[in-house]
């Protein structure tokens, strides 16, 4: 799929069905004279410097005639593509899109192909594979949590500590061939103990990476369910019924949990990690208990940060409700951005028979003690799993299973590295190891790359972006 990059290429960029507006894509050296070609800009216009946006008339002959665009036009190298850029905007009517690219491939253009348009972004330097991988992720993200995922990639949150650590091998490299230069004149420009503990740095950094990859690409499912709530609510006694244990202490007396107790467990082919809390508490510091009370709370939270699933439980025999917890920064304000909230009334043996929570605003009413409702919170857990499941297919994954390989030969490089250098074998073979671990960081951010590869990234793009 690679092309030639000079070419001005043109593509519908938007959905080909009925919308109040639809966009026409160009971009290349020649994007301003095709433009002109097709009478949509005049000689004064082509001649600026500045991005504009004018509205134009674009005639496309019978039996549709002229109709009105919007032409945003990038007339220089600070555009998407690092090129010569416009855009057509009109309305979004399948026959006057096509028409409008038939228009433009007539003046000059060709039919952009598959992820032309980043390609040609990545190829400008204006962003790295990953960030390009998850261009796709954020174009194909049908829920929050996907789409949390790709943006984070796209902002360079996997690609920059990448970045940072490939510069800095290659400030240590730069030390040891140096060394290797003045080998018989005693210099030495970094230490054995120094360079080991800086590769080690890196190594740990790498695994790291590759672990958060790992999670990205599947390899570890298992969705954290934390319950929360105050205490007494009733969150001991359903762990132990959703987990069919006595892992937690069950008493009628408040705050009987502190530390967090975890249990695991599986429903409809997903596995889940039940967390229990302390009860939600403050007390006064001349309490003696008071430490204990701040420790537990501060492992709650940390708990709650990590999570996918909230269940927040109230006791239902009490007054309280869900209301206040219907905006999800109430008790979600530390927590993932697509973490999900379940409000729980418990105790619901203990309520009349006609009572069924809605005064309390909650999602669920349940009873541990007579297991009434507990099946429906777990069918709510395995839902939430399967539309998880449904929404790991972008540029996310992608990346994770292109970059698994090449981050393992960094860290095994790197490993032998460190080897040889507490052998003492020669700085020789260190600086050859060094180089293929930085060889292989950039395969993963684009500095290393192959047709290959980019016919593989780019290929799953659609045509238009």
């Amino acid at each position: 799929m690679t092309s030639e990059a000079d070419d001005t290429i043109a593509a519908i960029a938007s959905p080909m069905t009925p919308a109040p507006r639809g966009i026409v894509r160009l971009s290349g050296h020649d994007c301003i004279d095709v433009l002109c070609r097709m009478n949509v800009l005049d000689s004064n216009e082509a001649s600026g410097r500045r991005p504009f946006r004018s509205s134009k008339t674009l005639a496309l002959g019978d039996p549709l005639g002229a109709i009105e665009v919007d032409v945003m036009v990038w007339p220089t190298q600070r555009s998407y593509t690092g090129q010569p850029s416009a855009e057509l905007h009109l309305i979004g009517s399948a026959p006057l899109l096509q028409s409008s690219l038939d228009a433009a491939i007539h003046a000059g253009a060709r039919a952009a192909r598959p992820g032309e348009f980043t390609m040609r972004s990545f190829l400008a330097g204006r962003l790295d594979l990953t960030q390009a991988e998850a261009v796709l992720g954020v174009i194909e993200a049908e829920d929050r949590g996907t789409l949390d995922q790709a943006l984070s990639q796209l902002a360079g949150n996997l690609s920059r500590p990448l970045q940072a650590a490939r510069s800095t091998l290659l400030d240590l490299l730069a030390d040891v061939e140096a060394g290797l230069d003045f080998v018989d004149e005693d210099i030495e420009f970094i230490s054995d103990e120094v360079l080991m503990q800086r590769l080690d740095e890196l190594r740990s950094l790498l695994l790291q990476t590759r672990s958060q990859l790992s999670d990205r690409g599947g390899a570890s499912p298992t969705i954290r369910v934390v319950l929360r709530g105050l205490p007494n609510a009733g969150k001991s006694r359903l762990l132990n019924v959703l987990s069919r244990t006595e892992s937690a202490i069950v008493t009628d007396q408040a705050g009987t949990t502190r530390d967090l107790v975890t249990v695991e467990s599986s429903w409809g082919g997903h596995s889940f990690q039940l967390i229990d809390t302390a009860g939600l508490e403050t007390r006064e510091k001349s309490d003696p208990e008071a430490p204990i009370s701040q420790e537990a709370q501060l492992q709650a939270a940390e708990a709650a940060r990590g999570a996918d699933v909230h269940v927040w439980c109230i006791d239902a025999t009490g007054e309280d409700s869900f209301a206040s917890l219907k905006c999800p920064d109430a008790v979600l304000a530390d927590a993932k951005r697509s973490a999900e909230l379940i409000c729980v009334a418990t105790k619901r043996d203990l309520m009349p028979t006609e009572w069924n929570g809605d005064s309390m605003q909650a999602d669920l009413a349940l009873s541990s003690e007579s297991g009434a409702g507990v099946d429906a919170l777990i069918e709510r857990l395995v839902e939430f799993a399967e539309q998880r499941d449904a929404g790991e297919t972008g540029s996310v994954i992608g990346t994770a299973a292109r970059c698994q390989d090449s981050l393992a030969a960094a860290i095994e490089h790197l490993a032998q590295a460190i080897q040889w250098t507490e052998q003492m074998a020669g700085h020789e073979l260190v600086a050859a190891e060094m180089r293929l671990a930085v060889e292989a960081i950039g395969e993963v951010t684009g500095q290393v790359y192959t047709d290959d590869i980019l016919d593989r990234v780019f290929g799953r793009f659609c045509i238009g972006k």
